[in-house]
């Protein structure tokens, strides 16, 4: 594996390549990683670096991001500590079909977080969350989005509340449908899968996960943020991750999401719930959440009928 800095990293911000390479252990050799101390956004470094042809397993870390974007022109805010953010390239066979692939990077995420001390084993998880309380019911529950509120920097592939490798609280890491992972409820993480332009095949999967609660964060967005408040070692976090990611990514080239989809909906945090589905550009939908299909459509009943929805540009929120 080459890794390498293009900047010094910042005093606080404890990955390093000696301690990544050291994580990865044989799996070294799959992933080629760049830590920046600082970029506009790690998906848009890594678009241009996988169109002069960057190979597949290129990941860029940042400490920080300048203008990054998340799903609806969101605006994610990460700071140096608070955060991990990074993101993958992952060069498909051509005619690869990527539906599904944010929910499988998502079931990833998932599943290394619980492996490496993040939350409890599938067999040991609380029960789903209900579609019940502030986060759930009402106001937009997007911790990045923090300009409209804060008028903070622009962010990234990455969070702002807080996650790590230690979790006390007995809850087990849910999805929701198209890209977030959440915990007890609350928004811990997210991903963002953009596909090169002209290669269909070619996706680079932005994730942002949240290291600690900046102190300035408002008092309403707390309330709709996750927080792990780890203190271990983020590079065997990264690891962890990474080698989670290579495994589902395998599965996914052989099978599509339809190989993965049972396990993520036994993490779907609105299985069967009343739910509203916002989108910039039509009336919001009410209805049952069945589940995701082997494309990760989700599956919305309404008057007793279900239909397939596709368009990730859409908002799901549980109802109360």
């Amino acid at each position: 594996m080459r890794l390498k800095y293009s900047h010094a990293m910042s005093a606080d911000f404890s990955l390093n390549l000696s301690g990544l390479s050291l994580a990865l252990g044989d799996y070294a050799c799959r992933f080629d990683a760049d830590l920046l101390s600082e970029c506009d956004s790690t998906n848009g470094v890594l678009l241009a670096r996988a169109a002069a042809g960057a190979p597949s397993g290129a990941v860029v870390v940042a400490a920080a991001q300048t203008a990054g974007r998340g799903r609806r022109g969101r605006v994610w805010i990460s700071t140096p500590g608070d955060s991990l953010t990074f993101s993958l390239l992952w060069r498909f066979a051509p005619g690869t079909r990527p539906a599904g692939l944010s929910l499988a990077a998502g079931l990833a995420v998932a599943e290394a977080l619980e492996k490496v001390g993040a939350g409890p084993s599938q067999a040991d998880a609380s029960p789903p969350v209900t579609a019940s309380g502030d986060f759930m019911g009402g106001s937009e529950p997007n911790c990045w989005q923090m300009r409209r509120a804060w008028g903070a920097n622009k962010v990234g592939a990455g969070g702002t509340a807080s996650v790590g490798t230690q979790n006390n609280s007995g809850e087990a890491i849910q999805l929701k449908w198209p890209n977030d992972l959440l915990l007890g409820g609350r928004k811990l993480g997210g991903i963002l899968v953009e596909l090169l332009s002209g290669a269909p095949h070619v996706a680079v999967i932005g994730i942002g996960l949240n290291l600690r609660l900046p102190a300035a964060l408002p008092d309403d967005l707390q309330a709709q943020c996750a927080a792990l408040d780890q203190s271990g070692d983020p590079n065997e976090l990264l690891a962890g991750i990474l080698i989670e990611l290579l495994s589902v990514l395998e599965r996914f080239s052989a099978s599509g999401f339809a190989g993965l989809r049972d396990d993520w909906m036994a993490r779907h945090a609105f299985a069967d719930a009343p739910i509203r589905l916002l989108s910039d550009f039509a009336p919001p939908r009410i209805g049952i959440c069945r589940g995701v299909d082997t494309d990760g459509a989700l599956l919305l009943e309404e008057a007793g009928q279900v239909e397939r929805v596709l368009s990730g540009e859409m908002s799901l929120r549980g109802i109360a």
